[in-house]
């Protein structure tokens, strides 16, 4: 025991190391010295039995404690702390297992497999659905197929022929699992494997349906309800719980997840639960007001602008916009007026512009006077 180096030292760590800080040097150093990694290379097999122990004492918090006080001696093999001495030892290495597994594939202290006889939920499905924008605003219910897999209607999801029934795994007696010693530098364990006759399954199908091929399930196209809720956006995701692949073993079925998709609108813009249009006026009517007819989410409606109205005013209409998709009320219009200036005059009009020029003067135009009197103090013109 006066011969062992320092903890610490041996993962090369100081005394005030976190958990995390001592789980990243063993990592580093069991990878590096590793008996796969270096076979026959005794100095590195000695020093992966140090690290080991190290590693053993200072994660567990407790040992930890017993070693900073009392140093080795806190930790004797005499009172229950680390020993290797012999074949078919028992202790917890905590997370080594883990560790090695993500190194190596495997763990050297023994590993279980997972059974696969046991209940399992089936797979989740996904489906994009396309809609209008007025669907998506005020709601829709839409059928929609689904490819998915069901249960065989001729075995009944046994897999096997109407009247027969498989039989029990003989290489591992209906567990879906095999066990199996190792012998490695530590000792001998015992290792759990799935079976590879079974496939983990328990049992083996010797007489197969003819409608499934003995896999219990076959593929459907599926038609299935949905209800669209008003006010949903595109990329949101409708979630139908047990819509998805039916599960094994009696477990449950997977889930299916819609996401819309809406089509772009040619009048309208959406932010938010509010609704953006832009509609083209004429000088004419911007400068003497007018009457409009503008289109809305639940059909045509009048609005009167003022005269003298000016390229880019939005004028808001009240609970115009989109339902809102939890809870009651709707979001707003915004219209946002723009002058469409004509391009092809022909001559009496030309004159007729010129004419209202001359008479106009600047105190008509109280923008344009203002930008002029802000650009002369601006340059000392």
């Amino acid at each position: 025991m006066a011969n062992k180096r320092d903890y610490y030292e041996v993962l090369g760590i100081d005394r005030n190391a976190s958990e995390a800080d001592i789980k990243k040097a063993y990592r580093r150093l069991a990878k590096k010295y590793h008996p796969d990694v270096n076979p026959g290379d005794k100095e590195a097999e000695a020093k992966f039995k140090e690290i080991n122990e190290a590693y053993e004492v200072l994660s567990d918090p407790e040992k930890r404690a017993r070693y900073d006080q009392f140093g080795h001696a806190g930790v004797d093999p005499g009172a229950g702390g680390f020993d290797t001495s012999g074949a078919g030892f028992d202790f917890d290495f905590g997370g080594l297992g883990d560790i090695f597994e993500s190194f190596f594939g495997g763990s050297p202290f023994g590993s279980r497999a997972k059974s696969r006889s046991g209940p399992r939920k089936g797979a989740d499905l996904k489906y994009s659905l396309e809609i209008s924008f007025e669907e998506a605003a005020f709601g829709v219910e839409k059928e929609i197929t689904v490819n998915r897999m069901e249960m065989c209607h001729t075995c009944h999801g046994t897999g096997s022929r109407p009247g027969t029934s498989p039989t029990t795994c003989r290489n591992c007696n209906g567990t879906g699992q095999v066990q199996y010693n190792q012998n490695t530098a530590f000792g001998r364990f015992v290792n759990i494997r799935t079976c590879e006759v079974c496939h983990g399954e328990g049992k083996i199908i010797t007489d197969p349906c003819a409608t499934c091929g003995g896999k219990g399930r076959v593929r459907k196209n599926v038609k299935i309800r949905i209800k669209v809720p008003a006010g949903i956006d595109d990329g949101q995701t409708i979630s139908l719980r047990g819509e998805g692949e039916p599960g094994y073993k009696g477990g449950p079925a997977g889930d299916l997840f819609v996401t819309i998709r809406v089509r772009p609108h040619p009048l309208f813009q959406r932010r938010n639960f509010d609704v953006v249009c832009e509609i083209p006026i004429t000088f004419v009517q911007a400068a003497l007001g007018a009457e409009l007819e503008v289109p809305t989410l639940d059909g045509r409606v009048k609005y009167t602008i003022p005269e003298g109205t000016q390229s880019g005013t939005v004028f808001r209409l009240k609970n115009k916009g989109i339902p809102y998709l939890r809870g009651s009320g709707r979001g707003d219009q915004y219209v946002k007026v723009y002058i469409d200036v004509p391009k092809k005059l022909n001559e009496k009009q030309k004159a007729l512009l010129r004419e209202f020029a001359e008479i106009s003067g600047e105190e008509n135009y109280e923008q344009r006077k203002s930008f002029f009197d802000k650009m002369k103090d601006a340059f000392g013109m």
